[in-house]
């Protein structure tokens, strides 16, 4: 087997990108992560990802190029994240924990993280739905949608609290406020044509 390259601390990393999101909590990868961004910002991009670094909220995360950027040869590469559209359900929550995150940042001077409880969640998830809905069945929906936004990171258990969530800086990241307001508008063309 021919020699390795020598070893660079960027590939910690880029892989941790890979992986998901690096938080500036994480404080050894964020240290790495802005020593190398011009680095790791071409490398990525080279293979069609965008590195954003969001310095005001601490985070940092790899997007897709948008078919706008994929020009220059860059059309022709593969893309490397599978699109994961979100279902009527897992937009709703989106729109519910968005608003959440808002009124954390506002008015919670208090606390660091966004938690948010299962049950008071349940009541704004409730008017979205028939009133004559059963309310398992509209619980188990609620659950159900946040695990799958979990698995995108955009939510977290918390281990000590299984009635709490943690709604995480990607979230906001990745629906700012201008993408709240379309997915309202989306959500209620939907719900206007279910009437």
């Amino acid at each position: 087997m021919n020699e390795l390259p020598e070893f660079r601390e960027r590939g910690i990393v880029a892989v941790q990108l890979l992986q998901g999101v690096i938080y500036e909590e994480q404080e050894e990868h964020w240290s790495l992560l802005l020593s190398h961004e011009s680095d790791l910002t071409d490398y990525f991009c080279e293979i069609g990802l965008s590195l954003v670094i969001d310095r005001t909220e601490g985070i940092a995360y790899l997007r897709q190029f948008s078919d706008d950027e994929r020009t220059g040869g860059y059309d022709r590469l593969p893309r490397l994240f599978r699109k994961t559209p979100l279902t009527y359900n897992m937009t709703l929550l989106c729109v519910l924990l968005r608003e959440e995150y808002r009124k954390f940042e506002e008015e919670d001077l208090d606390n660091e993280r966004c938690v948010v409880e299962v049950d008071s969640l349940f009541e704004l998830w409730k008017p979205c739905f028939p009133s004559a809905s059963d309310e398992v069945t509209l619980r188990k929906q609620l659950l159900a949608a946040m695990k799958q936004l979990a698995n995108i990171k955009f939510v977290g258990s918390i281990k000590d609290e299984p009635d709490s969530w943690e709604v995480r800086k990607l979230l906001k990241a990745r629906i700012p406020i201008e993408e709240l307001e379309r997915l309202r508008d989306q959500l209620t063309a939907t719900e206007s044509k279910e009437d």
